[in-house]
């Protein structure tokens, strides 16, 4: 009961800061674009296209390594009984182990955007006034890798509030900075406005680093939660090594290069595929921007929530499968899908039934309505798949989700290349959804072979929430059309989370467990 007591109360952190963060992030994003003007926002865009991939590279999925390792490590420890000074030496080569492999990995990739950012600049953005900003980026590299290792390290101890003080302090260090350059370069080149931006992100990173090994350096090194009870006859290996870290992160790492890649590749085909359905070159990058810039931030605005959970879910489920704990592996993906199904469908229900008004709401504009509506419909299968996929890499399974997700973006490519010329953005739209779908299928059928939950357990989560958002959908269409937008999305979101609430608690009695 108190681990399960410290993982909800460790989600809801997460989920408080996450949600605060993105709020930040979206209006901070809107006070550089309207300091800056729209030509410095697409260089800076164009240097981020480039930067992606390399943060990528740099982080080689060292995350998943430290989270597991650490969680793994934890749940040995504790059932043997390890003494203090056996925790900490065992944590220690941990974090050892991670930060090695962090650290080559940050550190060529820098060196390699350093060097290439000319040629980068030059050939695959044609824009030579990113260099600057570039290499700028490279140095920063080193600092995000060795971050994201340690950031999994307290994720795999479940002390999450470290990370979330980090994620605040780094959040307004970059507004701070940020804000600063731009005062004193504006009005300036627009070069100078880019390098401004990506100064301020380089320096947060930088001090997310420092803040993050001050936490090591002061952490005890044991569990939150654990309560080591002694057995006679267990032994525990304390060392990891480099190769330790290796295997876990190597596989899906090679998969997120070809994911982020292919992906890369996928972005900078839509436009063309665009301008060949007849637009020309400024609305293909107009309509695109309103799918990016307005459509997707808002549905994946309340995956702040979500991804707190699912970023849990693989320390929890790695510490089950070490101690081949059947049963509560089945129970966790159970709660899984309960959970995901009452938060995605209610979110999916606000998206459809007030796209418009959101859009209002938040950019003053309703353009981007229809997109946000076909992207809200989507949601319940997007979330569901992030929390699979964590389900998926607790349980080791991390070749099988590298494989699917190339796949996926390989998919991605192949259909956007051929329907987006044909269909125009829905043919975009229409991609997302084959992929989506395809994808979450492939990801669910093998969860249900590991842990024999699979798609005939997700459909029987998802057909209560279901129904009842199909109700208040009516209900919001004949009740509350008279009231104000912002008044009648509160009472919807309100009579939805009081059924979700009743829902949960009855399924949870029926099942024969208890809310997580």
């Amino acid at each position: 009961m108190k681990k399960r007591n410290l993982f909800l109360g460790n989600a809801l952190l997460l989920s408080g800061v996450n949600i605060v963060m993105r709020g930040i992030a979206v209006s901070f994003n809107a006070y550089i674009s309207r300091k800056t003007g729209a030509e410095a926002m697409g260089l800076f865009t164009l240097v981020m296209s480039i930067y992606g991939f390399a943060v990528t590279l740099a982080l080689s999925c060292v995350n998943l390594a430290a989270v597991r390792l650490t969680s793994e490590r934890c749940a040995a420890l504790e059932d043997a009984g390890a003494d203090r000074a056996s925790r900490k030496f065992a944590m220690r080569r941990v974090v050892r182990s991670v930060c090695l492999y962090s650290l080559m990995f940050g550190t060529a990739t820098g060196v390699l955007l350093f060097a290439a950012a000319e040629p980068a600049a030059r050939y695959l953005l044609g824009d030579l006034r990113t260099v600057r900003s570039l290499r700028v980026l490279a140095v920063s590299l080193p600092a995000i890798s060795l971050s994201s290792a340690l950031s999994g390290y307290f994720t795999g101890l479940r002390k999450v509030s470290k990370n979330a003080v980090t994620a605040v302090t780094e959040q307004f260090i970059k507004i701070i900075v940020t804000s600063t350059a731009l005062a004193m370069i504006l009005p300036g080149s627009v070069e100078s406005a880019c390098l401004s931006v990506v100064g301020g992100s380089a320096f947060a990173e930088a001090w997310s680093l420092v803040v993050n090994v001050v936490f090591y350096l002061t952490d005890s090194g044991r569990p939150a939660g654990g309560t080591p009870e002694l057995r006679e006859g267990r032994s525990v290996r304390l060392s990891t090594t480099l190769h330790d870290t290796a295997v876990i992160s190597l596989p899906s790492a090679v998969g997120a290069y070809a994911r982020q890649g292919l992906t890369t590749l996928e972005h900078l085909a839509i436009p063309a595929g665009l301008r060949k359905n007849g637009l020309t070159q400024d609305r293909a990058l107009a309509v695109y921007g309103l799918l990016q810039g307005i459509a997707f931030p808002l549905v994946m605005f309340p995956y702040a929530v979500i991804g707190s959970f699912t970023s849990l879910l693989i320390p929890e489920m790695a510490e089950r499968k070490e101690r081949g704990d059947r049963k509560g592996i089945a129970d966790l993906t159970r709660q899984v899908y309960r959970c995901s199904a009452l938060f995605s469908v209610g979110a999916c229900g606000i998206f459809v039934n007030f796209a418009g008004e959101l859009g209002r709401m938040v950019y003053d504009s309703t353009e981007a309505a229809v997109y946000t509506l076909l992207l809200g419909l989507l949601v319940p299968f997007m979330y569901l798949d992030t929390a699979v996929d964590s389900l998926l890499k607790g349980m080791g399974e991390q070749v099988y989700t590298m494989k699917v997700n190339i796949a996926d973006a390989a998919s991605g490519l192949v259909l956007v290349y051929f329907l987006t010329p044909k269909l125009g953005i829905y043919g975009y739209l229409l991609t997302v959804w084959l992929c989506e779908l395809g994808n979450l299928w492939a990801s669910i059928r093998k969860l249900g072979h590991v842990t024999g939950e699979g798609i005939a357990a997700a459909v029987r989560f998802y057909l209560a929430p279901a129904i009842l958002c199909a109700v208040l959908s009516v209900v919001r269409q004949v009740f509350l059309r008279c009231m104000p937008p912002f008044c009648a999305l509160l009472t919807f979101a309100a009579l939805y989370i009081l059924c979700a609430y009743l829902l949960y608690t009855a399924d949870g009695r029926k099942d024969g467990t208890c809310p997580a």
